[in-house]
């Protein structure tokens, strides 16, 4: 049951980071957005999940294993397409936010903070890091844009 409960484990660690932070494998397009940290994270929760319990309810070690690995590959599937259609159902290209001011709204620090920021379309608050501290109600400059965070400084 141990190799249920770590690979699980691991998987939602993968998932967490790929919602907070933003999917893990985005840099390597491989295969056209094939390989989804969103996806292999949901895959192996739901491995662990139903590899514990196909194995607590009494079959046979290979059963548990089997049946795990199967829906854990229709899981990864429905998850695959399921990013695929929200990915294509979007807005389109977001607009690069470098160069824009804003205002911090939060103490901004290398492990994270918010900005708001002044430019067209920009309605919400974004994730923000900073090489340096950056203090809350501080004009800033975004210098760098990956995913959904942006780099400031201040100005």
């Amino acid at each position: 049951m141990l190799p249920f409960l770590i690979v699980g484990g691991v998987g939602l660690a993968v998932l967490l980071i790929s919602l907070l932070i933003g999917d893990i494998f985005d840099h390597f397009d491989i295969g056209d957005g094939a390989i989804s940290g969103t996806a292999l994270g949901i895959a192996a929760v739901v491995f662990g999940a139903s590899g514990v319990i196909t194995y607590t309810s009494g079959l046979d070690t290979v059963w548990a294993y089997v049946l795990a690995a199967v829906l854990a590959v229709v899981a990864y599937l429905i998850a695959v397409l399921f990013v695929k259609r929200l990915t294509k159902s979007s807005d389109g290209v977001p607009a690069s936010a470098l160069g824009l001011s804003g205002v911090s709204r939060s103490d901004i620090t290398p492990a994270g903070g918010e900005v708001s920021l002044d430019g067209p379309g920009e309605v919400e608050r974004r994730l923000a890091y900073s090489d340096h501290p950056i203090a809350e109600g501080v004009r800033i400059r975004v210098i760098e844009h990956s995913g959904t965070r942006v780099k400031v400084v201040a100005e």
